[in-house]
């Protein structure tokens, strides 16, 4: 089960997530679903079609069973594999 504490050892791919704070002012607010994950990109399904976000440049909220969790991207930068495998 995917809580805030746990969030980053789980897949994403499949949650709904939005981001929330960026650098760059014009993917702040960005949300859809999260498609695909590469080492440092998330690929979002919105409402214009998949979009390519860096997740170190965002703080990301994800959305998962009627909860949600802000996570600083930098703390997402690892493959997949990587990070699913960490120890908290």
């Amino acid at each position: 089960m995917i809580t805030q504490e746990n969030i980053l050892l789980h897949e994403l791919i499949g949650l709904e997530a939005t981001v929330v704070q960026s650098n760059n002012k014009q993917i702040t607010g960005i949300s859809g679903k999260v498609v695909d994950e590469t080492k440092s990109m998330l690929f979002l399904n919105t409402t214009k079609g998949i979009i390519k976000i860096p997740k170190e440049s965002a703080k990301w909220k994800f959305s998962f069973d009627k909860n949600e969790s802000i996570v600083n991207g930098s703390l997402l930068t690892k493959r997949p594999q990587e990070r699913l495998g960490a120890k908290p």
